[in-house]
C-alpha cells in the first residue's frame, strides 16, 4: 500500500470549526484526503501513467528570494541557484494574465483544485496578491509558504480575498536563532518581518470578522535549532494557528551520483537539480530531537493548545537516526501520489511531474495549458516509469513523496 503523509488529527479537528463558514473550501480537502486513502484501487501500478482530476497546483512562482537559508536547496549552501542572475530569472517569469488564463481553463475543464504558491520567496513576485485573488474568485482555495517578507502591508487584501492558509517559515524562537538560520541578503532582520505580519494578519482577521487565513508555523528542523523546538511552540502558540514541523529534505552524495545515473538511464539525460540538495544536516543528538518532538505534540494536544504535526511523521531515536544517516530508508513510502494528483509549474513556466528534483520537464503553461499538459506522452512516460520501475534515489527525501 502506498502511504502517504498523515495530518495530525489535532490540527484537522481544530481547524473544522474556522472552516465550517467555507464549504467550498472544506469540500475539496476531503476530496483530496479521500482520494489519497483510496490512491492505490484508483491507481493500480500500470503501464498507462494517466491521471484523473488535478487535486492541486503548485506554483513556484518566482526564483527571487531576499533569504540564504542553509537548508534550501535553491539558495542554501549549495543551491542550485546560486550564482545566477536575478534579471534573468526575472525576465522568465509567466506573466500574471498568463495564470488568470490556464486557472479559467482549469474550472472550464472541470478541475476545481487548491492552489498553492511558493519560491524562492512568493511574495516578491508582483502579481501573487492578483492571483490569490483570481484563484478565489474561482473557488479555488489558495495556499501560500511564505518568509513572511511584505505580509504585513498585504494582511487586509489577504484577509479580505481570504487566502486559505498562510504558511510562515519560523526557525527560531528568537531573531538570533531565527536569523542565524536563515539569513537575511544584506543582513535583513527577516524574525521582525514575520512578527510584524502575524501581528497584521490577526489584527485584520479581527477586524473583517474572519476565520481565515488560518495561519501555520512552518519549521524546518536543522542543526541550528533542534534543541529548540519546544521553545519555537511556546514562542509562538498564541500567535499562529497550528505547526508544523518538517525533518530537513537533503540528501547525500552518494545519493545524488546514483539518481543521476539512474535518471540518465531511464530518462537520457543527466539531471542537475539533485546537486543543490546535498548536503551535511543531520543533528548529532537523535534522543534529544525525539525528546522535543515528543514534547511539543504533548502541549499541543489540549483542545486549547495550536495542534502540532511532523511531516514526515517519523518518531522514536532509532528512527530518527535512520533517516538522517540512511538516505536507502523510505519509511513505507513506497509509491508517488503527488504525480497523479499535484501539477508542479516553475517559475519560467515549465510543468514537472517534481516538485523538489523538477529537471524532467513536461512542457510550458506559456504555450499550452496546464490541462494540454496534464496527460501528455511526457506526463505519463514519467508516471510509468515511476510506477513500474519503481522510485528513484532522491525520492527517499522528497517533500512529494514523504511530505505530501
Amino acid at each position: 500500500m502506498g502511504k502517504h503523509s498523515r495530518v495530525a488529527l489535532g490540527v484537522v479537528l481544530k481547524s473544522m470549526l474556522r472552516l465550517a463558514r467555507h464549504p467550498w473550501i472544506y469540500s475539496k480537502l476531503a476530496a483530496l484526503q479521500g482520494e489519497r486513502w483510496w490512491f492505490n484501487l484508483s491507481y493500480p501500478p500500470s503501464r498507462e501513467g494517466r491521471a484523473r482530476r488535478i487535486r492541486k497546483v503548485s506554483l513556484r512562482i518566482t526564483d527571487l528570494c531576499n533569504l540564504r537559508c542553509h537548508t534550501c536547496g535553491q539558495w542554501g549552501d549549495q543551491g542550485f541557484l546560486r550564482g545566477h542572475s536575478l534579471k534573468e530569472f526575472k525576465k522568465r517569469e509567466v506573466p500574471v494574465n498568463r495564470y488568470l488564463e490556464v486557472l479559467e481553463d482549469l474550472v472550464r475543464q472541470g478541475h476545481r483544485p487548491e492552489l498553492y504558491l511558493w519560491g524562492g520567496e512568493p511574495m516578491l513576485y508582483e502579481g501573487t496578491l492578483d492571483i490569490i485573488d483570481m484563484a478565489t474568485k474561482l473557488g479555488l482555495p489558495t495556499s501560500i509558504a511564505t518568509n513572511a517578507t511584505r505580509v504585513a502591508g498585504a494582511a487586509e487584501r489577504l484577509v479580505k480575498a481570504p487566502l486559505f492558509l498562510l504558511q510562515v517559515s519560523i526557525d527560531g524562537p528568537t531573531a538570533a536563532l531565527h536569523n542565524r538560520a536563515r539569513p537575511g541578503v544584506g543582513g535583513a532582520d527577516n524574525f521582525a518581518d514575520i512578527q510584524a505580519g502575524l501581528a497584521a494578519v490577526r489584527r485584520a482577521r479581527e477586524q473583517q470578522g474572519s476565520g481565515l487565513p488560518l495561519i501555520a508555523s512552518l519549521t524546518t528542523i536543522s542543526k541550528e535549532n533542534f534543541r529548540h523546538l519546544v521553545e519555537i511552540y511556546e514562542a509562538f502558540r498564541d500567535k499562529v494557528d497550528l505547526f508544523v514541523f518538517y525533518l530537513a529534505w537533503w540528501i547525500d552524495r552518494e545519493g545524488a551520483q546514483a539518481h543521476e545515473d539512474e535518471f540518465s538511464r531511464r530518462f537520457g539525460f543527466k539531471p542537475t537539480r539533485p546537486w543543490g540538495w546535498v548536503g551535511d544536516w543531520q543533528v548529532d543528538d537523535y534522543q534529544e530531537l525525539n525528546r522535543q518532538l515528543d514534547e511539543v505534540r504533548k502541549r499541543s494536544r489540549s483542545w486549547s493548545a495550536a495542534p502540532v504535526t511532523v511531516i514526515p511523521p517519523i518518531f522514536g531515536e532509532d528512527n530518527l537516526r535512520t533517516y538522517y544517516t540512511d538516505h536507502r530508508a523510505r519509511f513505507g513510502f513506497d509509491r508517488c501520489l503527488s504525480i497523479f494528483q499535484v501539477v508542479e509549474i516553475n517559475s519560467n513556466g515549465d510543468m514537472s511531474p517534481c516538485r523538489d528534483y523538477h529537471d524532467y520537464v513536461v512542457g510550458n503553461i506559456k504555450e499550452a495549458t496546464i490541462t494540454e499538459l496534464w496527460n501528455s506522452e511526457a506526463y505519463r512516460r514519467f508516471r510509468r516509469s515511476l510506477a513500474t520501475d519503481g522510485l528513484m534515489p532522491v525520492c527517499s527525501r522528497c517533500c512529494g513523496l514523504m511530505g505530501y
